[in-house]
């Protein structure tokens, strides 16, 4: 299904290989005294997701999407390789430890560092809020520039990308229940070909991490492909979560003037 214009990120202890920042010893959450509306004032590392103008997630609004005929194709070449299987607390994530892949982006390469996943999605499709989103978050060489892909879900059928771990899901959510909270288990070779399928439409534009510090300058390329997954994987994304974040959304933040991009190529183009 494509999300068309008129539409019928072991635990995360460096801040360079994630969209969250959970090297801050700050707690931060999705509800109560922590959640999202007091972000900003719970540490002055955290000031920009109260006072910064390029925030992220958006609303993917036909109003403010613009056509834009010369963005490239986000041509993904992953490979399989090693990974974890991390309980972030506030989010589940995959890191890679070896060389997964890279993308181009406006002359920069970007290697893929980790995903996570978000429940409901963070970004709204005109609107709409879907049951989940994946976050792909990729670095450059110096760790300086971050882009992230994401992917909206809703539910359907199983996700080919989540069946090869929902074993270790299983084990990661009965870990939990024991009583084990800082838990790491390896996955093996992970592989993300499914990922690699040819993008036709994407949406472009620059915004910020959706956790704090909610750094700004993140280029995001949401994918026009709605993918799906499963009841039952919905709710292993969500079971080893502390509880004030197993509904794990940021709000929309304003557009405060910012123009997204469409990049769209029809299939038998």
């Amino acid at each position: 299904m494509a999300l068309r214009v008129y539409f019928s990120i072991l635990s995360i202890a460096v801040f360079a290989l994630s969209t969250s920042a959970n090297n801050y010893s700050t707690k931060f959450g999705y509800a109560g005294p922590n959640g999202p509306e007091k972000w900003g004032s719970l540490s002055p590392s955290f000031l920009a997701c109260s006072k910064g103008k390029a925030q992220s997630p958006v609303d993917l609004a036909k109003a403010d999407v613009v056509w834009n005929k010369q963005l490239k194709s986000l041509d993904k070449h992953y490979l399989p390789t090693n990974a974890t299987l991390v309980n972030n607390k506030f989010n589940l994530g995959v890191h890679f430890e070896g060389k997964v892949g890279d993308i181009n982006i406006d002359g920069k390469n970007y290697s893929l560092k980790q995903l996570h996943w978000h429940s409901p999605s963070e970004h709204r499709a005109n609107g709409r809020i879907h049951d989940a989103e994946l976050h792909l978050v990729h670095l450059t060489e110096d760790n300086n520039y971050t882009t992230v892909l994401a992917v909206l879900y809703k539910l359907g059928d199983a996700d080919p990308i989540i069946s090869k771990i929902e074993d270790k899901l299983i084990e990661l959510e009965k870990q939990n229940l024991a009583g084990h909270k800082d838990v790491q288990i390896a996955l093996g070779t992970f592989d993300l070909n499914e990922i690699n399928k040819r993008t036709h439409r994407y949406y472009r534009y620059v915004g910020s991490l959706t956790t704090p510090p909610c750094k700004e300058g993140i280029t995001w390329n949401i994918l026009g492909k709605v993918r799906t997954l499963s009841k039952k994987q919905l709710e292993l994304l969500k079971a080893p979560l502390d509880p004030e974040c197993k509904h794990n959304a940021r709000p929309i933040q304003p557009l405060n003037g910012r123009k997204i991009e469409m990049y769209y190529k029809p299939k038998h183009a």
